[in-house]
């Protein structure tokens, strides 16, 4: 599974939905050194995410006992 953030303010992240990436939804744009958990002016972030298997979905939440 790959992950990408793409700044909303700046893009529309046209190629990765034309490259069949999935759009999850926004960060919060808190920014990753935030430890009071409050947002600092961040710039809010489309999530994208790209399976590289084809069931990546039941691997990921299959049974960890194998």
């Amino acid at each position: 599974m790959l992950e990408t953030l793409v700044d909303a303010n700046r893009f529309r992240g046209t190629c990765y939905r034309a490259a069949n990436w999935i759009h999850l939804g926004q960060t919060t744009g808190r920014g990753r050194m935030d430890r009071e958990h409050q947002a600092h002016g961040q710039a809010v972030k489309d999530i994208y995410i790209y399976p590289l298997v084809h069931n990546a979905q039941q691997q990921l939440c299959g049974d960890r006992a194998r």
